[in-house]
């Protein structure tokens, strides 16, 4: 089990353990989610960080074909 301290101004220092489970760095976001008594601690990730995360190997693909793409799945052709 992992702990820190809180201080008198309520702050603590997040764990060495705990920032790499989060591959947080310094500067980095995190997030809070309270639910059921219990907080989630979740670093933010800026969408510039997820270029590139989605491979494509195909050729250029226009956006009426998207749009196509799109209407096709959504009426289950």
């Amino acid at each position: 089990m992992i702990e820190s301290r809180i201080t008198s101004k309520g702050q603590t220092t997040i764990p060495k353990a705990v920032r790499e489970a989060l591959a947080a760095q310094p500067g980095d976001r995190l997030r809070y989610t309270i639910l059921d008594g219990e907080v989630r601690i979740r670093t933010v990730r800026p969408l510039q960080q997820l270029y590139g995360v989605l491979k494509y190997e195909g050729p250029p693909v226009s956006l009426d074909d998207m749009d196509r793409a799109i209407a096709e799945g959504a009426s289950g052709d």
